[in-house]
């Protein structure tokens, strides 16, 4: 662990909420939003579920909660005719669209559970009444996700029209917001979002780099750097400074990858983790993390050489000597940060910009893989690299534990 450790009720006791509906500026109908406070995923879909219980109000005998429950299913499924992220279609031969593909499939299976689950409790019109969902009406713009013949029947039906129609619209449009911002967290069900002074509606704050991210998801290659900018625009929508991680108020999001086992570990995914890494110059609770070396040809390099036999066991027994691993963290004038993975050892201590670690190499970072004993170097650059396609084999200048 590193930094400062956030507990529990630390990062769920940051925000207060307030009520889901209010008033609207037309006399005698209801305004719907989520309250500003601190979500994870599956509080998010319960906040959703009012919308829901405004459909079968406002429907009566005509509602059919199955059919609906079905469309949003088949929603956030990644193929089908009414899917919103077609990735079932696509030849994905990279490795990070696969693994985000299988991300996808997790996260819609998850939240569609959740939908239903939720659905069954009746919670808005316990603590609204069916006065208030009747009467809840609101404009919301047409966002081309399909509905299945049995919902466009119902909606569109003699009991349907333009304002249970909008509700629906707006159920899928967030839930699909949340499903679509959660794909770059390996643990995206712990993720912490924290929403506060938004000037549109749930999580339709995210939708400009929504439509960026997917444009450049379903065309080409991933590289970090968009994953990265997609994760601030959900949790740190502040902070425009590019790095390969960032904290905001409520964790640290770095590569999965650190701390984790090298064959279970995910090349592409961020993590978030409780912990405060830094403390910012101006007492803001955003910090960008960046690289050491903004070009990685500008960073020193250790040759490694063949090595040999006598050479291996001597490596091995430093190693073996490890006492510690930590990160350590400089705030610099900027703002930003850059950030050490520091090896203490019995020989002495060793140092190396953790944004280098990560850069090309997709490699699981731990006190573990450190004393791992298959004789490759930590921080040694593979044979090849993702940029090995354009200029030739991987040059990039990590670095090997004893620099």
């Amino acid at each position: 662990m590193w930094g400062v450790r956030l507990e529990p009720g630390e990062v769920k006791a940051a925000g207060k909420r307030g009520a889901e509906v209010k008033p609207s500026a037309e006399q005698g109908l209801w305004e719907w939003d989520i309250p500003d406070g601190v979500y994870t995923a599956r509080e998010v879909v319960k906040a959703l579920g009012v919308l829901l219980e405004a459909i079968y109000v406002q429907l009566g005998e005509a509602a059919n909660r199955e059919a609906l429950l079905t469309n949003i299913e088949k929603s956030l499924a990644v193929a089908g005719r009414e899917t919103t992220l077609p990735l079932g279609a696509l030849p994905l031969h990279d490795h990070a669209r696969t693994e985000l593909s299988v991300q996808a499939g997790r996260i819609g299976e998850a939240l569609s559970k959740w939908a239903r689950e939720f659905d069954g409790e009746s919670r808005g019109l316990e603590e609204l009444g069916a006065d208030v969902l009747g009467r809840l009406i609101f404009r919301s713009r047409c966002d081309h996700h399909l509905w299945t013949h049995e919902v466009t029947d119902m909606l569109q039906g003699p009991a349907g029209g333009p304002p249970v129609m909008q509700l629906f619209n707006e159920y899928l449009h967030q839930i699909v917001l949340l499903r679509d911002a959660l794909l770059p967290f390996e643990n995206w069900d712990e993720v912490p979002i924290e929403l506060k002074a938004r000037n549109a509606r749930g999580l339709r704050y995210t939708e400009h780099a929504h439509s960026e991210f997917l444009s450049l998801f379903l065309a080409r290659p991933l590289d970090h750097k968009s994953l990265v900018h997609y994760a601030k625009s959900l949790l740190a929508p502040e902070l425009s400074a590019a790095g390969y991680g960032f904290q905001y108020r409520l964790g640290t999001i770095l590569p999965a990858g650190l701390g984790a086992e090298l064959a279970r570990a995910p090349r592409y995914l961020l993590r978030w983790y409780p912990v405060r890494t830094a403390e910012s110059v101006d007492g803001g609770d955003s910090i960008a993390f960046v690289y050491e070396y903004p070009d990685y040809y500008a960073a020193p390099r250790s040759l490694l050489g063949p090595g040999s036999p006598e050479g291996q066991e001597a490596d091995q027994r430093r190693l073996n000597g490890i006492t510690e691993a930590y990160l350590q963290a400089a705030v610099q004038d900027s703002g930003q940060a850059v950030i050490q993975f520091r090896l203490g050892t019995d020989a002495g201590a060793h140092a190396v910009d953790l944004g280098q670690v990560f850069r090309g190499a997709s490699l699981p970072l731990s006190i573990e893989s450190c004393k791992r004993r298959d004789r490759r170097p930590l921080f040694g650059p593979r044979e090849t690299c993702n940029r090995a396609s354009c200029c030739g084999p991987c040059p990039l200048p990590l670095r090997a534990c004893d620099e």
